[in-house]
């Protein structure tokens, strides 16, 4: 348990608690030490040039892959057999957020709400979130020899892995995907589409989700595959998205395209379970950047309703505005306690599958938060809200990506 300590912000709750003076029984110096790493990663190479990359719908991913590697945040929760750079103190005898990697799920909190802090949850799905979900399925059910061709490159930053699971015809309804896979000899024939991939447009590897089985096998027919950039028949295009203007979001037509049947990842059939284990973490990641950009606009409320002055006296001064500030900061310490229940349960090695519906529960929650508090301060702002410019800038664009981190991942509903 750390000694009480500030760090950051000072503005009330704009950060974790364990931040603003409360002990907390979940961190200790290692912990510490690996936040201020990731702080200066974002304070230098992310916060100054969000904006411009957001507006121009594109990030230099390849360079800012290398440079995130190099500052030991990109490969922070792999192996360390595959390259991975576990910080100091979060390797130990507990269980990581998956099943291959030993690293305190605490550890892999605070490097996504750290992340979170450039407020441009685009440009985080461009650079970090297409290997951090379209890997893990290979790393833990893959053959030695598929991990062996891939696992490291993407885990360096030298390329890139997307998960393709959604499909037109349906996203959340998982068991029901349409794209095939056809066994002829030694591969696998994909045909089919999928829809709102993040970090298509950039992926050197997609893990698609097939059925392999007949047309009425359900979620026991989808087997786990990889495709390679280059392979005939894989036709993607751009999708014009409401936010995450940098994400590189993706519409992606499969065309007879011959994948080796050792590219299948784990057994056939069992595709639909490795989807499902793999969405906790996915939930997990979202939800970490959802309270971190709720805290961004409670704070930004906070500093703004302090310069304001209406009616004779600051904006902070209405009992209205403090209403809203008072109930967006109980909501946020709300949800980011239930994300560290959830972290200390994976760590004491709780099964994934008894706790899937309490992730699920927690990314509702962290959505509504989300859509709660980016409302809030769009009318504290008023007016400077509705402008991608200015001192409401950042809420602007947070608004933005309510709907994709509400939808994407499985929807509330």
């Amino acid at each position: 348990v750390l000694a009480m300590r500030q760090f950051g912000s000072e503005v009330p709750f704009a950060e974790p608690p364990d931040l603003q003076g409360q002990y907390s029984p979940y961190y200790g110096e290692h912990h510490h030490r690996w936040r201020v790493q990731c702080r200066k990663f974002v304070e230098e190479e992310l916060l100054p040039h969000v904006e411009e990359w957001d507006e121009a719908g594109d990030i230099p991913a390849e360079e800012l892959r290398r440079k995130a590697y190099a500052a030991g945040i990109y490969g922070a929760t792999w192996p360390r057999e595959f390259g991975g750079t576990p910080p100091e103190g979060s390797e130990g005898p507990w269980h990581g957020s998956w099943e291959a990697v030993k690293v305190d799920p605490f550890f892999d909190f605070i490097l996504w709400d750290e992340l979170a802090r450039c407020g441009a949850g685009g440009v985080l799905a461009g650079l970090f979130v297409p290997t951090n979900i379209g890997l893990p399925p290979i790393v833990v059910y893959g053959s030695d020899a598929l991990k062996k061709r891939i696992v490291a490159d993407c885990v360096t930053g030298a390329k890139s892995c997307c998960l393709a699971v959604t499909e037109p015809s349906g996203g959340s309804d998982v068991g029901s995907i349409k794209t095939t896979a056809v066994r002829e000899g030694d591969y696998y024939i994909v045909n089919g589409a999928k829809k709102w991939i993040t970090g298509g447009m950039k992926a050197d590897f997609f893990t698609v989700l097939c059925r392999t089985g007949n047309e009425g096998s359900g979620h026991k027919g989808a087997s786990m595959l990889v495709l390679e950039k280059g392979m005939p028949g894989i036709n993607t295009r751009r999708m014009k998205t409401q936010g995450w203007w940098a994400s590189n979001t993706t519409y992606i037509e499969f065309d007879n395209v011959r994948v080796p049947i050792a590219n299948l990842i784990g057994e056939e059939g069992e595709g639909f379970k490795y989807t499902m284990i793999n969405f906790n973490h996915e939930r997990f990641v979202l939800t970490v950047q959802m309270v971190r950009f709720a805290r961004i606009c409670l704070e930004e409320s906070i500093s703004f309703a302090r310069r304001r002055k209406t009616f004779g006296k600051r904006l902070i001064d209405h009992q209205v505005i403090r209403h809203k500030v008072a109930e967006m900061a109980r909501q946020i310490e709300g949800i980011h306690r239930q994300l560290e229940n959830y972290a200390y349960q994976v760590k004491c090695g709780v099964p994934d599958s008894q706790l899937g519906g309490y992730m699920a529960l927690t990314k509702v929650g962290g959505s509504k938060l989300m859509e709660f508090c980016v409302r809030e301060a769009s009318q504290i702002f008023g007016g400077q809200s509705f402008t991608r410019e200015g001192a409401g800038g950042r809420v602007e664009r947070i608004y933005r990506e309510v709907r994709v981190m509400a939808i994407g991942g499985g929807s509330e509903e």
